[in-house]
């Protein structure tokens, strides 16, 4: 007789369903996480599809001005495309750009791309060096680019070549069709002595020789045969320039003394560690809002960091730092203080090559520290627009309003009219918004400000009200300041405009004919193509030790000094990063640095 099967215990079936549901639960989790991983590096992997670059060769038996000339690759029907150098500008661009667009050859001395808003955290070993850099190779990559190791050092604008320096004293040139200078900028001197005994921090090599002579003097200052006026010295640190990279440097080696020297090092050399900030403006931090000066102000001085204001260095040497104060009534003061560590972080101005390309444009490019670029980033005075500037080495021209009063004023009314009234002064600010795009965010508040630049009270504007309407606008209309996320937005315009470029010219032979009767049909025709640029701020970010800030424009700030604040800052930059690589070893990094502490060895 068959027996019947006992009924299943309960716990066996909720083991199953458990480890059902946790199976369901991995599964997803892991389909996510590889499937974010996949569009975060998509660019990276699906690059290791494409065929490798071709070899770059010499034009045989041809010369200019004593120098070969390089045959770079050169597709029917497609520009070449030269981009000098490997910062933010450079490297958006290639990034934005279509893969088939253009034969693309990039020149830079440095082979790979800095993620320069952590190189303070580098100098500290807060990140390691690999971190921060994404190889060039790899990034052009995907468009099969070719890179040529060199530095520009001249520029033939008739004939579109470039001459390039590579290692040792060979030169060679090499020819464009379009080209995109972004080659940065180096720091001013601002007329002081000695700097050949200052760190500067804007290449990896510069973090590295910070970060060795940080370790070398704590080593010095514990020998028992340093004497102690020898020990202070070597413990003082001090930073010439209170901007974003300056405040971030001290920042972290805050950060570094105490949350890793004081575990290894004794007491009494700690407490001999001094940060002094010079800064020539009345408050450090001042591109930001006053808000995050002061707060930056309070939080170094409740870490015992100096700031010192209203303050130029006039000398630096191997043992000491001279300043200069000047009191509010106008008296200056000389100190001297001495010094184990000076950091210079205080300025641009024209690097070489972007010097003697001012030069060759005279009569049109009279910045001293910057090339002029129109609203589409092309060199002002390159008669066919073929020459595009950006990033540090770059600034772009705005309109002066007040130069087109009568015929923006007279846009503004109807005929028979001397005065603008609400309804037609409401059409103008969205006409003119459209006309100036580099206007618009100021211009599009005027409609709120009726009132106000209506000072007789009629509800119309006359001419003088309306004149005194664009001086205000041109006043707003500042230089955009050297920042990473400008240089970025630069490079991400100008890549998808040269792919467009690529692409009408590649489907309409009437526009290529057109293009072809002169260097201005051509400019013209592009200047019609291609919106002009426009910058969208997006806030600025400043680590402060332990605390964060961020400036957000229009009297929108963010402050705080707690871990949240801090790992806020961590995750726009990591979000920020151009590879998924970099990615992946920036979280190790953190992680690293979260269990074990910073590395203290000197190497």
């Amino acid at each position: 007789m068959a027996t019947q099967a006992e009924p299943e215990p309960a716990t066996g079936r909720e083991g199953r369903r458990g480890f059902a549901r946790t199976l369901s639960y991995w599964t997803l989790g892991t389909g996510t996480l590889s499937t974010m991983l996949y569009y975060m590096g998509k660019d990276e992997i699906e690059a290791f599809d494409k065929e490798p670059p071709l070899e770059l060769t010499l034009v045989p038996d041809t010369f200019h001005n004593g120098h070969p000339i390089v045959q770079t690759p050169h597709t029917a029907g497609r520009e070449r495309l030269v981009v000098l150098g490997s910062g933010w500008g450079a490297v958006s661009t290639l990034k934005a750009l279509e893969c088939d667009a253009y034969d693309v050859t990039v020149i830079s001395p440095d082979n790979y791309f800095i993620f320069t808003p952590l190189l303070p955290s580098v100098t500290v070993g807060t990140v390691e060096f690999r971190s921060v850099l994404e190889a060039i190779r790899r990034i052009i990559k995907r468009t099969r680019g070719s890179y040529i190791e060199a530095a520009a050092v001249d520029i033939d604008l008739e004939r579109k070549m470039v001459l390039v320096k590579q290692s040792g004293e060979e030169m060679a040139w090499v020819p464009y069709d379009r080209l995109v200078v972004g080659v940065g900028a180096q720091s001013i001197t601002h007329g002081a002595t000695g700097l050949e005994f200052c760190h500067k921090l804007k290449t990896i090599n510069d973090a590295r020789g910070i970060r060795q002579h940080i370790m070398a003097n704590f080593e010095k200052a514990v020998r028992p045969t340093t004497p102690l006026e020898e020990k202070q010295r070597l413990l003082t640190f001090v930073v010439c320039g209170g901007g974003p990279t300056g405040c971030e440097f001290a920042a972290e080696l805050y950060d570094f003394l105490t949350e890793d020297l004081k575990h290894y090092f004794p007491k009494a050399v700690q407490e001999m560690v001094k940060v002094v900030i010079v800064q020539s403006q009345d408050h450090i931090l001042n591109m930001m809002d006053s808000v995050i000066s002061e707060f930056a102000e309070r939080e170094f001085a409740r870490h015992n960091m100096t700031v010192i204001t209203n303050s130029r260095v006039q000398s630096i040497c191997e043992t000491a730092l001279k300043y200069s104060t000047k009191h509010p009534d106008g008296s200056v003061t000389e100190h001297e203080i001495p010094q184990g560590f000076v950091l210079w972080s205080t300025g641009l101005s024209l690097a070489p090559f972007t010097k003697l390309l001012c030069d060759k444009l005279p009569s049109v490019q009279k910045n001293r520290h910057a090339i002029t670029v129109d609203e589409h980033l092309r060199v002002k005075g390159v008669a066919d627009g073929s020459v595009y500037g950006l990033g540090d080495c770059a600034t772009v021209e705005y309109p002066h309003l007040l130069n087109h009063i009568t015929e923006l004023f007279d846009s503004a009314h109807h005929v028979g009219n001397t005065e603008i009234t609400r309804a037609e002064f409401r059409v103008f600010v969205k006409e003119a918004a459209a006309k100036y795009p580099n206007a618009a965010s100021h211009l599009l508040t005027l409609e709120r400000d009726f009132d106000s630049f209506d000072t007789d009270g009629n509800g119309r504007i006359s001419i003088d009200e309306f004149e005194h309407m664009l001086e205000y606008v041109d006043s707003k209309l500042t230089a955009l300041p050297a920042l990473a996320q400008v240089a970025s937005q630069e490079g991400v315009y100008l890549g998808h405009g040269l792919s467009h470029l690529a692409a009408i010219y590649a489907s309409d032979e009437d526009t290529r004919r057109k293009v072809e009767a002169s260097p201005e049909a051509r400019r013209g025709v592009e200047a019609q193509a291609v919106a002009p640029f426009m910058y969208h701020h997006r806030g600025t970010l400043a680590y402060l030790g332990r605390a964060a800030a961020a400036d957000f424009g229009e009297g929108r700030a963010y402050r705080g000094s707690n871990l949240a604040a801090k790992y806020l800052w961590r995750s726009v930059y990591w979000s920020q990063q151009v590879s998924l690589r970099t990615r992946l070893l920036l979280a190790m990094d953190w992680l690293k640095e979260l269990l074990f502490g910073r590395d203290i060895s000197k190497f």
